[in-house]
């Protein structure tokens, strides 16, 4: 991962997203020697929140079905009814 300081950032941000798009790899952003931000592409940004908003769905239905609270099919069928017309 490449790691520029933001003073670099500042003077630099055409060539630093120029590189960030060719190569694909996020750039940390760096403030006093700390880290302070990353810098990524925006089609890498938007698929991770995608996969984000999968992974959070696929956690809400296995805590669903460790605390028993599932439907059976028929119950579902009921509940989406309005939906499924």
């Amino acid at each position: 991962m490449k790691v520029e300081i933001v003073t670099t950032l500042k003077r630099q941000a055409t060539k630093i997203l120029a590189d960030l798009h060719e190569s694909k790899e996020p750039v940390l952003i760096t403030e006093h020697g700390q880290p302070s931000a990353y810098l990524v592409d925006v089609e890498d940004y938007e698929f991770m929140q995608n996969r984000m908003a999968i992974l959070e769905g696929l956690a809400r239905g296995e805590k669903a079905v460790q605390e028993n609270h599932t439907y059976t099919h028929t119950e579902a069928k009921e509940k989406m009814g309005k939906w499924l017309k």
